[in-house]
């Protein structure tokens, strides 16, 4: 039960970011907002730790771990996604991103000896294509002369993002709990991308409105710290190819919120891209049969 409201948890806390990443679109650049968020969000986790009376730093030879987790989970991945989708629509970012079921599956294998099922190979393909059939329309009509740009970019990113549950599952094993690796590592992100920030020489634009701030709270407490925490609390309790499978989810519950804040109307594409997404979470979570022993 507790796998299953971890689950829910984050699909539905990811399925809205969108709305705030959206509403920060404007004259703040994209360096200086994945800044704003991980430096809120890092506040906000290492002071609920301290009140907590949980906050420690860990131990010398497990930073290197923190910081590889700290750039592929909260700084490179964004960049590349936000960076992706100047150049190709945001459902086809969604669709390459929900390729995380597939890598990590396979960097499952390569880093820890996991077996590739074959149920998680087809609750992947079935997602994916299901992804492909929602935003068919939107892929279609979108696609310029930078998509090969975009599509290397998400694809990086979603390397970056596998490879981050690969290293967090590392560092819940060495027994490190995802709250502090989280905190530590959203601290150092923001370090590291205000370091970007000067050397690139990005303008640090002040948020603008209060729907800006209220975006970036959003995204910073309940999408970084409550997201990040409960999906990779997934990641350790039932493996990250089973967790992985959150992100067919996520581009679909941003599709039903569209539906009723911006009129998204569906076609039959989308219902039938649906019903695939659903059958690969039949096939990837429904029980195992029982094995019966004969005499």
């Amino acid at each position: 039960m507790a796998n299953i409201a971890l689950f829910l948890a984050t699909v539905l806390i990811w399925g809205t970011t969108w709305i705030a990443i959206a509403l920060q679109v404007g004259p703040v650049p994209v360096l200086v907002s994945v800044f704003y968020r991980f430096g809120t969000a890092a506040v906000i986790f290492l002071l609920a730790l301290v009140l907590l009376r949980r906050l420690r730093l860990p131990a010398w030879r497990e930073q290197p771990f923190i910081l590889a987790q700290a750039a592929c989970l909260f700084s490179l991945n964004f960049l590349c996604f936000y960076a992706a989708e100047s150049f190709i629509p945001s459902g086809l970012v969604s669709v390459i991103f929900s390729l995380a079921t597939v890598l990590n599956a396979l960097n499952a294998r390569l880093f820890f000896g996991d077996p590739i099922t074959p149920r998680a190979l087809m609750a992947g393909a079935l997602g994916v294509a299901g992804l492909m059939l929602l935003f068919l329309p939107d892929i279609a009509g979108g696609l310029g002369a930078g998509t090969a740009k975009g599509i290397g970019l998400a694809a990086l990113g979603t390397l970056f993002f596998s490879l981050g549950n690969m290293i967090s599952r590392r560092n819940s094993r060495a027994g490190l709990p995802p709250a502090i690796a989280n905190a530590w590592g959203m601290a150092y992100a923001a370090i590291a991308l205000l370091g970007l920030i000067a050397l690139t020489a990005t303008p640090m634009v002040a948020p603008p409105d209060g729907t800006y701030l209220l975006a970036m709270l959003y995204l910073a407490m309940v999408g970084s710290v409550i997201g990040f925490t409960t999906y990779l609390l997934l990641v350790a309790r039932i493996g990250s190819a089973r967790a992985a499978y959150a992100t067919v989810f996520f581009p679909i519950v941003a599709l039903l919120i569209s539906t009723v804040v911006e009129n998204y109307h569906w076609h039959w594409t989308g219902f039938a891209g649906l019903a695939l997404t659903l059958a690969g979470n039949l096939v990837m979570f429904a029980p195992r049969p029982a094995q019966h022993r004969t005499a």
